[in-house]
């Protein structure tokens, strides 16, 4: 599955050079005597930008890179770039904070700054590679008072609270001078090409890493509405509400001379196909539920073992399964471990009961190979998580109830850990079900 939402090779894909013609998704660039430059940021920079180094060469002037990939690798940026094509190229590169912004993120925004006033004085051709993460690893606030504390409280409170990406986005515009545009706002002579790999709902690519080469979508919530709604005034520093409450106004392009234009390479509909092909090549009937995506975590699961439920049955000639992905909101109710695909995978358990060992196996996992704060992409379920769980004197509902998933699934050896995968299209879930009552 992985393979069908591989962000280098559909970056790769996307780029045609002869000679001194660029052409990106159709749109074409003579690139004689024109300097190129790239910003990469997010978790599928890495990769995306090794792409576009491969492709371009020596004909990419200058890049910056702002991801989380080599910490969570575990391994020195020095190292990691010692095996991508962006060792030998012009690449300043920043370890941005997840999923809140640290030291290195305000760096690689000062960063990306100095590269656009450098490419709009040349009038430039700029490649923007944005994916799922970005928002947090670079960032800049609005106002001079807004400290890097602040920006992480706020970031805090919104990504634990289980409002929607728009939502939390539609926040996250007004205190930073990165998001809603705001970045490419700073080389209005510059052609520009934005290229997504998407980790937000079908047609929302504007919400990716907060578009920082985009205007916001035009129905947007407003930012002190979804404060309210979820309850957020007394987590927020006064700094970042006075920004808020000021409404800065976000950028539009008025040069019709420039081209500007963004393509989404892959998305969540990706995986769910890519999933399900693999699924039919081994015998399986297969449904993909695009309708059970983005609902409240409690909502979703039950909606996945109803549907899961009714597939097949005893006079059914193949194994069934189900396919979803979104990303279903989840609050955080305490400290422990875990994330939406974890708790997915704990919820299901639980609303199972003790289902027949053979009724059903589920994966859940987020595509970027990193659930919430654990370093595990999900986990497995199926109809014996409860008896094992049980036999080694562990109460799921206790778990859920500390937001400890991944202890949970440690102690059963259920976890799923592939580590950062490249890539970043949102959760999927899988379920499977026998015919007839057989053992899958």
């Amino acid at each position: 599955m992985l393979r069908a939402v591989d962000a280098g090779m559909a970056t790769r894909n996307a780029i045609l050079v002869e000679g001194l013609h660029l052409e990106i998704c159709g749109a074409a660039f003579d690139i004689l005597n024109r300097p190129v430059y790239s910003i990469a940021i997010g978790k599928a920079a890495f990769t995306m930008a090794s792409a576009l180094a491969e492709a371009l060469g020596e004909k990419l002037t200058a890049g910056v890179i702002s991801s989380n990939a080599p910490r969570n690798f575990g391994v020195p940026v020095s190292e990691w770039l010692s095996t991508t094509q962006v060792s030998s190229l012009r690449y300043t590169v920043f370890e941005g904070g997840h999923p809140e912004p640290n030291e290195q993120s305000l760096a690689a925004a000062q960063a990306c700054f100095d590269l656009l006033r450098r490419a709009d004085a040349e009038r430039a051709l700029v490649i923007f590679l944005v994916s799922g993460g970005g928002s947090a690893m670079i960032e800049w606030p609005i106002r001079e008072d807004i400290t890097l504390a602040d920006l992480r409280a706020a970031n805090k409170a919104l990504v634990n609270c289980g409002a929607s990406i728009s939502e939390i986005n539609a926040v996250r515009r007004a205190f930073s001078a990165v998001k809603g545009g705001r970045l490419a706002a700073r080389a209005p002579q510059c052609d520009q090409i934005t290229l997504i790999t998407s980790d937000v709902p079908d047609g929302e690519e504007r919400n990716v890493a907060s578009g920082p080469t985009l205007t916001p979508p035009v129905d947007a919530p407003y930012a002190r509405e979804v404060i309210g709604k979820y309850d957020l005034l007394g987590q927020f520093p006064e700094t970042v509400l006075r920004a808020i409450d000021s409404e800065p106004a976000v950028w539009s392009p008025n040069d019709s001379t420039r081209l500007r234009r963004h393509f989404v390479l892959l998305d969540n509909q990706a995986a769910l196909k890519g999933a399900a092909e693999a699924a039919r090549r081994r015998g399986f009937s297969v449904e993909i539920a695009h309708d059970i995506s983005d609902q409240e975590i409690d909502e979703g699961c039950s909606a996945l073992l109803q549907r899961t439920r009714a597939l097949g049955g005893a006079s059914h000639p193949n194994a069934v399964g189900l396919i979803s992905g979104g990303e279903f909101a989840c609050p955080v109710r305490g400290d422990g471990i875990g994330g939406r695909n974890l708790e997915t995978a704990l919820r299901l358990a639980i609303l199972s009961g003790d289902s027949r060992p053979e009724s059903f196996v589920a994966l859940c996992a987020g595509t970027d190979g990193i659930d919430g704060n654990s370093p595990a992409a999900g986990a497995i379920v199926d109809g014996t998580t409860n008896a094992r769980a049980r036999a080694i004197g562990l109460d799921p509902k206790d778990f859920l109830n500390r937001s400890d998933a991944y202890s949970f699934f440690v102690a059963l050896g259920d976890v799923i850990a592939t580590g950062p995968t490249g890539t970043n299209v949102r959760d999927i879930r899988i379920l499977l079900r026998s015919p007839g009552g057989q053992t899958l």
